[in-house]
């Protein structure tokens, strides 16, 4: 006798960067294994490709995980553990006060969302007659990033990947109109004003936010805690 097939349930979404409606399912063993596998290698192509493989199957392929903008992807992914894991994680938060107490929390993941900050613009003024057209990261762009790149070099890194357009007065260079060597001679010629308001982009592009009230055991001072970006909410 042939043993039953189990029916999974769905489940719909609206993906932050376009408020388009998808449908997805929990994760299944099978998936949950090949996704312990890659965190316990610690090899962090491996991991992005297999959270990749699952945010794919779990929306049934409707997302493009290699076209997708990176806050999409965490986001989803955050649903899918909350769904296949439960919506509650506990998480070890550091208290403002002192900077150095911890206490535990439970989150709802649930509760999280992306959040957009109104300081944010896809357009960069680098001088009077030059701007800049940057598009969001996505999970091709991480892939050969690792621990031995600074905060500094992953940022040219992104700008370099992330440059969709110039506008040079009247005239727009499209990415495919570039070369490699171009890209870089053209970050390279940044001062640092310009490098820090292009750097502004990434810092306040959407991404995954959520603020908790903490009290400190020590002081009995409350405060807030901002957690960002999936690894503040992974155990």
């Amino acid at each position: 006798m042939a043993l039953p097939k189990l029916q999974t349930p769905e489940y719909k979404l609206l993906l932050p960067s376009t408020q388009e409606e998808i449908k997805y399912r929990p994760f299944l063993v099978k998936e949950q294994k090949i996704l312990m596998i890659a965190q316990e290698s610690g090899d962090e192509n491996q991991l992005a490709d297999a959270m990749g493989k699952l945010v794919f199957n779990c929306t049934f392929g409707a997302l493009n995980v290699n076209e997708s903008p990176m806050f999409d992807i965490e986001y989803v992914f955050l649903q899918l553990r909350s769904k296949s894991a439960g919506a509650k994680v506990k998480i070890n938060v550091t208290c403002p006060d002192d900077e150095e107490t911890q206490v535990e929390v439970e989150i709802d993941l649930e509760e999280v969302g992306v959040q957009h900050s109104v300081e944010h613009s896809q357009e960069i003024t680098i001088t009077e007659d030059v701007k800049l057209n940057l598009r969001y990261p996505m999970l091709k762009d991480i892939k050969g990033i690792n621990g031995d790149f600074g905060e500094f070099e992953i940022g040219i890194l992104m700008i370099h990947e992330c440059i969709e357009s110039v506008i040079y007065g009247e005239e727009i260079i499209h990415r495919v109109d570039m070369t490699m060597d171009e890209i870089s001679e053209f970050i390279d010629s940044f001062n640092t004003e310009q490098i820090e308001n292009v750097m502004k982009f990434f810092q306040t592009m959407p991404k995954l936010r959520h603020i908790i009230d903490v009290t400190n055991p020590k002081t009995k001072k409350k405060g807030e805690v901002l957690l960002e970006g999936l690894e503040s909410f992974l155990v």
